[in-house]
């Protein structure tokens, strides 16, 4: 083989089953593929979005405690910074600095969880058989909470994966669908939260 062959090979990329090349072209289809399930995923959140506004319009909103309402949105906002933080320190190739904001991302989202499920289910004045109006809130939030929970396996999965060495600054595409999965629940829940808590009057 020439020299000027050996050169040819070297700075052209080989395509091939673990070259970065074949890596990118998976990545483009699997980040089609996620983006296509959100859009479709963001139709069943309006759906519900519209229902409530068409139960209560804008002059009422369930008889919910408000102070747990601030508390949990605000673990869900700061949860998000961290899951931004753990993605941008990934890209640079720090493992390290990802696991710590990806755990912390992780210990406020599982406490959002305990404060709509384990709290808010828990005091609410009425269960999801009292009228259309509670069986629409406990279906919003438990939808919503069923998004959170699978996020948070999903990050696990991530943050392990992250622990055994399986990510670095190239190879990376399970860490952004896990941010982006996690953005979007996020997103979800600033129209939900106003919806839910702050639009209108208490009604029980």
């Amino acid at each position: 083989m020439s020299t000027e062959n050996l050169a040819d090979m070297e700075i052209r990329p080989t395509i091939g089953k673990g070259s970065l090349t074949d890596y990118r072209y998976r990545e483009g289809n699997n980040r089609l593929g996620l983006w296509l399930f959100i859009i479709s995923d963001s139709f069943v959140f309006a759906g519900l979005l519209i229902s409530r506004y068409y139960l209560l319009g804008f002059n009422y909103h369930p008889d919910v405690n408000q102070i747990l309402g601030i508390a949990v949105t605000v673990m869900l906002v700061i949860s998000s910074y961290f899951m931004f933080r753990a993605e941008t320190l990934m890209k640079f190739g720090d493992i390290r600095g990802f696991t710590r904001n990806a755990l912390v991302t992780m210990i406020l989202g599982a406490l959002f969880l305990i404060g709509v499920v384990g709290v808010e289910w828990q005091i609410a004045p009425a269960g999801p058989n009292d009228g259309a109006v509670w069986s629409l809130f406990y279906t919003m939030t438990g939808f919503h909470a069923f998004h959170v929970f699978t996020g948070l396996i999903l990050l696990f999965v991530v943050w392990r994966k992250a622990r055994m060495g399986k990510y670095n600054a190239d190879r990376h595409w399970g860490v952004e669908a896990a941010a982006v999965y996690w953005h979007f629940v996020d997103v979800v829940w600033f129209f939900f939260y106003p919806a839910l808590y702050l639009i209108g009057r208490p009604i029980i």
